[in-house]
């Protein structure tokens, strides 16, 4: 389960990707080894994000 840190960041990431820059979001999910957020987005799914449980995107 992400945390509420986590769930903020991945709102705005979404939000930014969506309705800023106009990119498609592919995939996203929680990665159960490490606890972090992991988004796929862009046309060409060249665009990573890891959000970390603190809430920073990286």
């Amino acid at each position: 389960m992400p945390t509420a840190a986590q769930l903020e960041s991945l709102y705005r990431v979404s939000y930014q990707l969506t309705y800023v820059m106009l990119q498609p979001i592919h995939l996203v999910c929680l990665d159960r080894r490490t606890g972090n957020v992991y988004v796929l987005a862009g046309y060409g799914e060249y665009l990573e994000f890891e959000i970390v449980p603190n809430g920073e995107v990286f």
